[in-house]
């Protein structure tokens, strides 16, 4: 396994075990992981023309999200007048991650650090490692946060994967609970009844057991993401017309910062670790009847 750079006008770098496994990256691009090949089969959901059109935020890939997930209904700074207003997501995917290959067990590594500009938005000392393995069929995620601070860092961190269909009619959800939270209205609906309106866009946010899956029965392949606590909160989004499905692990729902509900306090000269791994299954042909 090794890193090439793979397009030198993008600065696009790839992971390759081999010829039908790889994933490509750009750290100058919030480190996201804009493509992923798994057995010759494309992963992910990726919109190449915004991506180079870099005054927009991107659709597509895996993009990291830190220190919030989604927006915050404040027009002040958290942190007092002092600092600036976080936008949707946090400031993670506008950054220029670092990188570099681990020889000894094949992964990823990616790294952010504090800076001038995060001090503007987020008054902490912290440093972010992302460890991305890549095995035949899944990616692995291991996150490590730290709070070299000397006071204790509330945080929220979230991964936005973008998984690539073959059209909403042909896709069914499992594993995931009976009620959900519809992040338009935040209103408590029946997450069947939701998920049945895929096809018209949904933004819904539940508190999964550790996984949420779907069949793509044309691509006939099942897709699960696999989210332990406290990643386990599992937002499911779609946009049409991109044909594509957001199945997104976060640690903490909107608004945790202000409201502190599932915030997550890391203390001085600490660390938190967060797992997250995306599995790929084949599946047979489902008959018509």
């Amino acid at each position: 396994m090794e890193i090439q750079l793979e397009n030198k006008t993008n600065n696009i770098f790839r992971l390759l075990r081999d010829s039908e496994n790889y994933i490509d990256f750009c750290p100058e691009r919030g480190g996201i992981i804009t493509n992923w090949i798994c057995g010759g089969q494309k992963i992910l959901y990726f919109d190449e023309n915004r991506f180079l059109k870099k005054s927009l935020s991107i659709r597509g890939g895996v993009p990291i999200l830190f220190p919030i997930c989604g927006k915050i209904d404040s027009k002040f700074s958290l942190f007092g007048r002092k600092y600036l207003e976080l936008q949707q997501h946090g400031f993670a995917r506008d950054l220029i991650w670092k990188f570099q290959f681990n020889k000894k067990d094949n992964s990823l590594n990616l790294f952010l650090k504090n800076n001038e500009y995060t001090k503007q938005y987020f008054p902490f000392d912290f440093d972010i490692k992302i460890t991305v393995i890549l095995k035949h069929n899944s990616l692995n995620f291991e996150s490590e946060i730290s709070n070299n601070s000397n006071k204790p860092m509330p945080i929220c961190f979230g991964l936005h994967p973008y998984f690539n269909i073959s059209d909403f009619k042909n896709i069914e959800f499992l594993d995931y609970p009976l009620v959900c939270m519809d992040q338009n209205n935040n209103s408590l609906l029946l997450t069947d009844k939701c998920l049945s309106n895929l096809h018209e866009g949904i933004d819904l946010l539940m508190y999964s057991s550790g996984s949420l899956s779907f069949k793509d029965y044309v691509f006939n392949r099942k897709i699960t993401l696999i989210n332990p606590y406290p990643f386990d909160i599992g937002v499911i989004w779609s946009d049409p017309p991109r044909q594509m499905i957001c199945m997104e692990p976060w640690t903490s729902p909107r608004n945790s910062l202000i409201n502190g509900f599932r915030k997550i306090y890391i203390p001085s000269n600490s660390s938190k670790l967060l797992k997250a791994s995306i599995l790929i299954n084949n599946i047979e042909k489902r008959v018509k009847k």
